[in-house]
């Protein structure tokens, strides 16, 4: 630790508690955490190579999905492995340099404003798809998936800029004890030892306004999906229709649903434990289970699936 003018030491390193209360089982949980992780990459990285092997899934809404199932891989990539060395007790396993913090907080909050625009997009395909058939190839072009994909990597990453940039304005001057398993804002933030309202208010604004940009986007489209699937006369059309769209909406809903309670506050303070668990939830169960959804509630998926691994078209190949 260094001196400052202020006569506070600033803090060069924080330790991550994580799950303090699991020691005694600290080893099952690590089994646990790391057979989800690699489940998570294996499952992913097989949609990315299914859709890029299968020209039949060669269609913008799976040219969405792959880069959807890219971001899931480093989204749990960029907290996990940490994780996982703390529950080994390795030296240095929990501790984690300033720098480093602040990394992870930018790459995780980057990753996480790119999902919300990249499941938007996806609201959009589905919402032409349905609503303008005839329009789709002109208006869900390549050059416009390309776009679109470039757009919600950018932005995503220009998100993350102003909060990272306020919260390396603030100071640290012990303890440098996180409570968490990730260098998440909240908890950061309860360690600083300067005013905080500013950074606090800026990250309500940012959240809100990437959480109700990208949700506006997802509900109107699936308003006028609705609305469409209501003047279908045959129920079997709209069976046919709507199930394209099902798989998208539920990890929307798993996705939304855990940031709308984790992110839009201006409260420091609260359950440490609950949001634990909360954060565990979509920043590691979730990529886990989206990859599940697509490839169960999706039959062309799992029809490419059954087709990539079975040993008659390795044979024919």
């Amino acid at each position: 630790m260094q001196s400052n003018t202020q006569n506070w030491t600033q803090v060069t390193e924080f330790v991550m508690v994580g799950f303090a209360g699991v020691q005694e089982s600290r080893l099952l949980f690590f089994i646990l955490f790391l057979i989800m992780y690699l489940f998570t990459v294996v499952e992913n990285l097989a949609i990315i190579l299914v859709v890029g092997l299968d020209r039949r899934l060669r269609r913008p809404m799976y040219f969405f999905l792959t880069h959807l199932s890219c971001l899931e891989i480093w989204y749990t990539t960029v907290t996990v492995p940490k994780m996982l060395s703390g529950f080994l007790g390795v030296d240095g396993g929990k501790n984690i340099s300033y720098a480093g913090c602040l990394s992870q907080l930018f790459i995780f909050t980057f990753l996480g404003a790119t999902e919300c625009f990249l499941l938007a997009a996806m609201a959009y395909d589905r919402y032409v798809a349905i609503c303008m058939p005839l329009r789709y190839g002109a208006l869900v072009s390549w050059g416009t998936c390309i776009r679109l994909a470039a757009a919600c990597w950018l932005v995503g990453f220009l998100t993350p800029i102003l909060p990272i940039y306020l919260m390396s304005q603030l100071t640290f001057c012990g303890p440098n004890v996180i409570d968490h398993f990730f260098c998440d804002a909240s908890p950061l933030l309860a360690l600083a030892c300067s005013d905080v309202s500013l950074k606090e208010t800026t990250d309500f604004l940012v959240s809100l306004a990437v959480l109700l940009a990208s949700s506006s986007v997802i509900a109107v489209s699936y308003g006028n999906i609705v609305w469409t699937l209501l003047h279908i006369r045959s129920a079997a059309e709209r069976r046919k229709a709507f199930s394209t769209c099902v798989a998208h909406l539920t990890v929307v809903s798993l996705f939304y649903g855990t940031l709308f309670f984790m992110y839009v506050r201006t409260k420091v303070a609260s359950s440490i434990n609950f949001n634990k668990v909360v954060s565990v939830f979509y920043s590691i169960v979730t990529p886990m289970l989206n990859p599940l959804i697509y490839s169960l509630r999706n039959k062309e998926v799992k029809g490419a699936l059954g087709r990539a691994f079975s040993l008659k078209a390795w044979k024919v190949q």
